[in-house]
């Protein structure tokens, strides 16, 4: 399962920008397998129950799903946040009608407060004990007010939403940063294990390692995603109709899979599954399923950039079939894939081993005091013993002593 974000619609349809406003809090790791009937499109009926959440990968997820899901049984919060636009929450001002919650829903909503605060507590304590800091595992409470670890209030609610937008809209970013790292970390290892061969066994691995490159390159052409050539052949191929019959709206509706009128990040990447088969099969060592995810993150970053306009993470019919009427669409530049745009530059690559070096270098000053500390230990260990010895030694010759005085003091008595 894909580590990483897809948004899901937790409240009802009725609230879902909402949910796009907490960010497309529940991305998800896995691409959703479309199944539709492929003879007969109708507009989806409306549903009020919300689909299973999944996880955000944030540290307070279960925290934050669980205030939502109280606050979404209020109805007077329930038609402020569907007439409130998403501006106005971020700015906090959906957050002060938490004033006007019902008393049994702040019940609630207090318990889970102090519940979330002994948690963290019980975390930081544990962490605090492992690493010895404490000043930056407080950050662990920005996302909410730990000052009054006892009711939930109008600023907690504001610094979750707070929290939320900023952790998500980074999520992406943070998710490059470790595909780039890991890159770069198996390129360092593969450079390691050459050195560590002759010359004839390091000719032969690199001779190895290029004809699994050139495996890999020798794909079928990757259509650019989100044009009009890669939305068709997911027509033919996904949903067995004719490329002659496509139709924009029609194919908006069988990929709207939960209904809900928009196309989510998770329903998006669906789309690219047939590109990335072309390039990607598992279980052969010239495909790295790594780079698949990476590959498929970078397309559905790409599309959403082009279409999504108004940046909601979503993208809407209209916002679609105004897509489909650009040239980007209909005739779109070829695409550049991971093998030819390198995660990292070469500086980057020389900057990674030097701190890989100097990481090294400290592990072994670390050992090397640890081992020198061990010694004095045993130094002292050994000194110890050896005063333990004579003492004891000592203590003996005053035993023997004092009991040859007792002998003779009886011989002078008889």
């Amino acid at each position: 399962k894909r580590t990483g974000l897809c948004s899901v619609m937790l409240w009802s349809k009725a609230f879902c920008h909402y949910t796009v406003l907490l960010l497309s809090l529940w991305f998800c790791v896995e691409a959703v397998p479309i199944a539709v009937d492929k003879t007969e499109v109708e507009t989806p009926e409306e549903k009020l129950e919300a689909p299973q959440s999944v996880d955000t990968g944030l540290h307070y997820d279960r925290y934050l799903r669980e205030v939502i899901d109280f606050l979404e049984k209020d109805q007077h919060f329930r038609e402020k946040l569907h007439n409130t636009d998403m501006e106005d929450i971020k700015q906090g001002k959906l957050a002060k009608e938490l004033d006007f919650v019902g008393h049994q829903v702040r019940t609630k909503l207090d318990e889970l407060k102090r519940q979330e605060v002994n948690r963290l507590r019980t975390l930081i304590k544990a962490k605090q004990d492992a690493e010895g800091g404490h000043g930056a595992l407080l950050k662990q409470f920005e996302y909410m007010n730990h000052m009054n670890p006892h009711t939930f209030e109008v600023e907690d609610l504001d610094k979750l939403i707070q929290s939320a937008t900023n952790d998500l809209e980074n999520y992406d970013q943070k998710r490059h940063e470790e595909f780039k790292r890991y890159e770069m970390m198996k390129e360092h290892e593969r450079k390691e294990h050459l050195k560590n061969l002759d010359e004839e066994h390091r000719k032969d691995e690199e001779q190895h390692y290029e004809e699994l490159r050139k495996k890999h390159a020798d794909h079928p052409k990757i259509n650019h995603p989100g044009s009009q050539d890669q939305l068709k052949e997911v027509w033919k191929e996904s949903d067995g109709l004719d490329p002659n019959d496509f139709d924009p709206k029609t194919f908006f509706k069988l990929h709207d899979t939960n209904g809900d009128s928009y196309i989510d990040e998770q329903e998006l990447e669906a789309l690219f599954t047939k590109e990335l088969e072309k390039m990607y099969r598992p279980n052969l060592d010239e495909d790295d399923m790594t780079e698949m995810e990476e590959e498929r993150l970078r397309m559905r970053e790409h599309v959403m950039n082009e279409v999504d306009t108004n940046k909601d993470r979503l993208v809407s019919l209209e916002e679609f079939l105004m897509s489909t009427n650009k040239k980007e669409f209909l005739e779109p530049d070829s695409w550049e894939t991971l093998e030819q745009a390198p995660a990292y530059t070469d500086e980057e690559m020389k900057l990674f081993e030097e701190q890989l070096a100097q990481e090294e270098s400290n592990l072994n000053q670390k050992n090397s005091d640890l081992q020198k500390q061990k010694e004095e230990l045993e130094r002292q260990q050994e000194k110890l013993n050896a005063q333990k010895a004579e003492l004891q030694q000592a203590v003996e010759h005053m035993q023997i002593i004092k009991s040859e005085k007792a002998n003779a003091a009886i011989e002078v008595k008889g």
